[in-house]
């Protein structure tokens, strides 16, 4: 343990914050973590605060940002030992399912070949929607492990199921993927 790498997306929900607590808990496991954020996450999350806990740039943009740059989406994902999503919204979910990718998090979801951990975030009706549940077993039937959703206060003010997981349950299951690896 130790040279681990994980690639953290955070997608954009009310509890986009846990992402950067989870990021800095790798990061004192002594595991190296780059940041993806989407549009929608920097509606609640900076990429200045990512990289304050990461120690490392942090990306948010599909494309290259000079001609002749690297290709983000291809070097965010080579060598890395985990990609963990968190918060994985509903919508996120639904777009990985289906093959999407037309942001950096979904490309980089595309062409990643190491374990993927998402920890959906979403209201309980979204969470029990059939649309969720079916994009859910798909992505598990391609091997994406879930943290979660736990049941409890959600952002809306009601309780039920669709709690992001905390940020210590998370690090567990990242944990448990990185050893398995080593």
């Amino acid at each position: 343990m130790g040279s681990e790498r994980v690639l953290l997306g955070i997608t954009g929900s009310a509890a986009a914050f846990k992402g950067v607590m989870l990021a800095s808990l790798l990061r004192k496991e002594g595991v190296h973590v780059d940041g993806v954020i989407t549009r929608a996450g920097l509606e609640f999350v900076t990429e200045t605060q990512l990289a304050c806990v990461t120690g490392r740039p942090v990306y948010s943009s599909l494309f290259p940002g000079e001609p002749g740059d690297s290709v983000p989406h291809i070097t965010l994902t080579d060598s890395i030992d985990l990609m963990a999503v968190v918060p994985a919204t509903a919508d996120f979910l639904a777009r990985a399912s289906c093959g999407l990718a037309d942001d950096l998090l979904s490309s980089c979801f595309l062409a990643c070949s190491a374990p993927v951990l998402m920890a959906p975030s979403m209201n309980s009706r979204m969470w029990g929607n059939p649309a969720t549940i079916e994009n859910v077993r798909r992505l598990e039937g391609r091997g994406v492990r879930f943290a979660g959703p736990v049941t409890g206060k959600l952002a809306c003010g009601t309780s039920g199921p669709g709690r992001l997981m905390e940020p210590d349950g998370i690090l567990s299951l990242c944990m448990e993927i990185l050893r398995s690896r080593s």
